[in-house]
């Protein structure tokens, strides 16, 4: 991976897999520079990439934290807190112009099934959120980041601030085709939906980069598992991933760990290159280990007619809900006649029976009926997984 100085761009490389060097190049105005640090101001560097050749953005900015002298514990220790000059601006209009500027950057680079993540703090969230919309952008998700281990507030005068706020927005109003990977999120979380409100602790320990004093090299590090839940969520192997403000590279290294392409762009040449050794030293993850979960919208259409066809369910089965209450019998061409009320006597697909049966206007059928089996009642969806697994191994 390659770091270059202020305002130049360097050359594509050619692999994810492979280490970048470290040579110094400067590419022509409008490329995109992959697996890449830029050494720049965003805005700048952004201006020189192309546009709509991004897919996925993930922004962690200055959050304007407003302190206001030292921060000491209990015991008058000083409290390492965040007080370098890049997280300080000379008013709230300075840091909304500041702000403006960059989002309009990121815009122009997004493609238009590309998203936008940006996390801030009380300090600066909302006044992110608020320029996101006046610039067009869509909101589809605030994340809540719950720390599990946070900073207490020492002077015990607020509570103690627990969690910061990720904003999920897509390029523009109505956006279509941007990546969800609703299955994979719901396969892990225990297979229910994935819920705004995410549970992990804060950069510490092995994973917190040290300077050659012991001291936290960057102030603000970001936790691994935050980002690779943004990107396993949003993303797909391959995909783009830019990250205008880089820091100590977290987002870099975990891009290249799952496979995604990335370009970072970071102003202070120390983190640009402690985020290259972090960077050069990431092993990315076996391809066998990144396949996405199929989405029930991908998978290959199955009828319910099949299954009976293939003799997973016999005909004058009778099928129930899921509370054995409900009763409808499989009949030869793959229909139900339900055998109780309401709708008895009703015939016709397992969604109109389903639906049906519960006085509704529509039902998924797949996870409506069971079928019982030597382990208990079963959806007959898990049947229809035994054909689609079939199916796609005759595809080999």
């Amino acid at each position: 991976m390659k770091v270059v100085p202020k305002a130049e761009a360097v050359e594509a490389a050619p692999r994810l897999a492979s280490r970048s060097s470290s040579r110094v190049a400067r590419a022509d105005a409008g490329t995109l520079p992959l697996d890449t640090i830029l050494n720049g101001d965003c805005v700048a560097e952004l201006s020189r990439l192309p546009a709509r050749s991004v897919d996925l953005v993930f922004a962690d900015p200055p959050y304007n934290l407003q302190l206001q002298g030292e921060l000491k514990r209990p015991d008058e220790s000083r409290v390492d807190a965040v007080d370098d000059e890049w997280d300080q601006f000379e008013s709230f209009q300075a840091y909304d112009a500041f702000t403006r500027a960059w989002l309009l950057a990121v815009r122009r680079v997004l493609k238009p099934t590309g998203t936008l993540w940006v996390i801030g703090s009380y300090h600066n969230i909302f006044r992110v959120g608020s320029m996101l919309q006046d610039l067009d952008f869509w909101i589809l998700n605030d994340i809540v980041w719950r720390k599990s281990n946070p900073m207490p507030n020492f002077r015990g005068r607020r509570f103690t601030n627990a969690h910061e706020t990720l904003i999920w927005a897509a390029r523009e109003p109505n956006a279509r085709g941007y990546t969800f990977n609703y299955e994979a999120m719901k396969a892990a979380n225990e297979d229910v939906q994935m819920r705004s409100d995410w549970l992990f602790p804060i950069c510490s320990g092995g994973e917190r980069l040290k300077d050659a004093e012991g001291n936290k090299l960057h102030p603000t590090q970001k936790p691994e598992a935050l980002i690779a839940r943004i990107l396993l969520s949003a993303s797909k192997p391959g995909d783009v991933v830019l990250d205008p403000f880089l820091g100590s590279g977290t987002t870099a290294s975990v891009a290249k760990k799952l496979r995604r392409h990335f370009v970072g762009i970071e102003r202070d040449p120390a983190y640009a290159e402690a985020a290259r050794a972090r960077v050069d030293a990431t092993t990315p993850l076996p391809d066998a280990a990144l396949v996405p979960a199929p989405s029930a919208r991908e998978a290959p259409r199955v009828a319910f007619a099949s299954l009976v066809e293939r003799g997973l369910v016999t005909p004058g089965t009778l099928l129930t809900d899921a509370r054995a209450q409900v009763k409808a019998m499989v009949r030869a061409d793959g229909t139900l006649s339900l055998e109780t009320a309401p709708g008895l006597g009703t015939v016709g697909s397992i969604h109109r029976a389903g639906a049906a049966a519960q006085g509704a206007g529509a039902c998924n059928g797949w996870t409506y009926w069971h079928i019982e089996t030597s382990e208990g009642l079963k959806p007959i969806d898990s049947l229809r997984a035994v054909v689609r697994s079939e199916m796609a191994m005759a595809a080999e």
